[in-house]
């Protein structure tokens, strides 16, 4: 499989539930929103897997609404912003999370080869304010919630990342994972279904040493 978007850089908010706030151990929403980034190389697509690292023993899966760009953003306002999104699409933000808290930041735990899947297509026009999203592990429901309970919602978050960089056609942003992240297994499947849009399913194998 091909992912639908190869983005020239993917942009991510950390903690923008708050129910997975308190999961990480949290209380409150923060002021603004958690910026990060992961490398266009982690990007995998629909169908294909989920790699293990050897140098981590605990792999999370983060299912999330992705919006992907159509057009240069720059200090945009909320409207503008909105009307940018080329589409949308379900997203998992593969977390090394023994690494995220070992390391004080996030990128190594981040940005792995094959920890930002995409897919399983492109959706829009398409509202992001109340979607429900799912994410079952090996058919199980893990996470489900609606987008509808992100802290700072689609078009105020691309408006956000707008004042700090600039998005540029086919960016990629991810916009938060709800509460009931969890670890993964060689031999797993993983699948994050937003509606309105599709399944994006996912194997998990081990790395190649």
């Amino acid at each position: 499989m091909t992912a639908v978007a190869r983005p020239g850089k993917i942009v991510a908010v950390g903690k923008n539930y708050l129910d997975h706030v308190r999961e990480m151990g949290g209380i409150e929403a923060a002021a603004e929103p958690i910026l990060f980034m992961k490398p266009p190389s982690a990007v995998i697509g629909d169908g294909e897997a989920i790699l293990l690292p050897a140098m981590s023993s605990h792999v999370d899966y983060e299912g999330e609404l992705v919006a992907v760009i159509g057009a240069r953003l720059h200090h945009a306002s909320v409207e503008e912003a909105l009307r940018g999104v080329r589409g949308y699409c379900c997203g998992n933000d593969v977390t090394a999370r023994d690494l995220q808290a070992k390391d004080g930041q996030w990128t190594r735990a981040k940005g792995f080869d094959t920890f930002a899947a995409l897919g399983p297509a492109l959706a829009g026009p398409l509202d992001p304010a109340d979607l429900r999203l799912v994410t079952r592990l090996n058919g199980e429901v893990r996470q489900d919630s609606r987008t509808s309970l992100l802290i700072t919602p689609v078009g105020e978050l691309l408006a956000f990342i707008s004042r700090v960089m600039t998005l540029e056609p086919g960016d990629a942003v991810y916009t938060g994972t709800p509460a009931g992240v969890g670890p993964l297994h060689e031999g797993d499947l993983v699948e994050v279904e937003i509606e309105g849009i599709g399944v994006l399913r996912n194997p998990v194998r081990r790395a190649p040493s």
